[in-house]
């Protein structure tokens, strides 16, 4: 019998599985990659009596093939926060679903462990830029206000990592940077490490960063803002920590952030308002390639001849 765990890869996504195989360690086989590489059930040639854990991946995007593995005799653990589409009734599927605008998949794995490893999910919540309830997680365990911010930092850091066109983008691999997370006892650790990925991301991201925040938006009213980024790795990998950036900067307000692609379409990444965490999901579905959850959502491939629609159907519906 062999075990698959299917992970996103960024901070949510990682973190979440960390939880788990500290709290229950398997000799599993990793299936991730990019961030928007949701469709990673496909990769799983799992067969009757193997089992999966699926974590941080829409259920409604793999159901298919969810309802074949459960067909066959696989037995799956699956938690997540995006949307689900129905859940299959199965004795073989533990669901594990929170469609809550304000809860990430690291934070029902916390929830399902009983705050074993809460560090970690307060730091994951930071990445998916749950900043209210990272930091009321924080302020329960009695955490400084500059431990708080360094697991904010942390889990952006590996949120960041996460982005890109393909893993070449990235500087790490998602399951190598699990591997390496695993070895420190607590994220707090990384700190004291000076050959931690945290300092190596930090650098990067510090660089990375830096061009974005030099330009200008493209379109701004009073609902919602769009910054258009080169066609570079550089804006492939920034595209979703900037937006978080920009929604925490002006939280009444939507963001667009669209990074051109060499086949002439924009990746879209869209955050809703954080005064106002829905919504995004609807807009971006209606467009081929979208998907999402209420308060993030994007689409990997919008023709160029559409963005003035994606911006009137942003900003019609935030205006309402």
């Amino acid at each position: 019998m062999a075990h698959f765990d299917v992970f996103n890869g960024d901070a949510d996504g990682i973190l979440a599985l960390l939880q788990l195989r500290k709290h229950h360690p398997l000799n599993a086989k990793k299936i991730t990659g990019i961030k928007r590489d949701i469709a990673l059930l496909k990769r799983c040639d799992a067969v009757k009596g193997d089992s999966v854990t699926v974590l941080d991946v829409s259920m409604e995007k793999n159901l298919i093939t969810l309802n074949a593995m459960l067909d066959l005799g696989v037995s799956v653990f699956y938690a997540d926060h995006h949307k689900s589409g129905d859940i299959p009734q199965s004795p073989l599927l533990d669901a594990h679903i929170d469609l809550d605008a304000n809860t990430c998949t690291s934070l029902i794995v916390d929830a399902y462990l009983q705050g074993e490893y809460r560090l970690w999910a307060i730091a994951a919540a930071y990445g998916d830029n749950m900043i209210a309830r990272a930091d009321r997680l924080g302020s329960e365990l009695g955490l400084s206000l500059g431990e708080c911010a360094y697991l904010r930092e942390l889990g952006t850091l590996i949120n960041y990592n996460g982005y890109g066109a393909s893993t070449d983008d990235l500087h790490y691999h998602p399951e190598d940077l699990f591997e390496l997370l695993m070895a420190y006892e607590s994220p707090f650790d990384l700190m004291e490490d000076k050959s931690s990925p945290y300092y190596q991301l930090k650098q990067a991201y510090d660089e990375d960063m830096s061009m974005a925040k030099c330009l200008s938006p493209h379109f701004s009213d009073d609902t919602v803002t769009v910054y258009i980024l080169p066609n570079k790795p550089t804006s492939r990998r920034v595209s979703g920590v900037f937006g978080n950036e920009l929604a925490n900067r002006v939280p009444q307000k939507a963001h667009l952030v669209l990074t051109l692609n060499s086949d002439k379409t924009y990746t879209v990444s869209l955050r809703a308002p954080l005064n106002n965490k829905q919504g995004a999901d609807i807009i971006c579905s209606a467009f081929p390639t979208g998907g999402g959850r209420a308060g993030a959502a994007g689409i990997n491939q919008l023709q160029f001849g559409s963005l003035d629609t994606l911006v009137m159907k942003t900003s019609e519906y935030y205006r309402r």
